[in-house]
C-alpha cells in the first residue's frame, strides 16, 4: 500500500529527499506520491511537520 499526500501539505518540500525511490515531486499544488514508485517504506511519514502523509 502505497501513502498519499494529504490537503494539509503546505509544500515545504521536507519529504522529498527523505524518499529513497524518489517518488516524491512537486505536483501543481502540493507535492505528490508517484504510487507507482512509492515502496511503502514511511520515510516521509516521519519528517512531515504538517502530518500531511498517511497509508493510502
Amino acid at each position: 500500500m502505497a501513502h498519499k499526500i494529504s490537503n494539509e501539505c503546505v509544500s515545504c518540500g521536507a519529504c522529498a529527499p527523505n524518499c529513497p525511490v524518489e517518488a516524491i515531486s512537486q505536483g501543481s499544488d502540493q507535492y505528490v506520491i508517484d504510487l507507482e514508485k512509492c515502496v511503502d517504506c514511511g520515510s516521509c511519514v516521519d519528517v512531515c511537520p504538517m502530518e500531511a502523509i498517511a497509508p493510502q
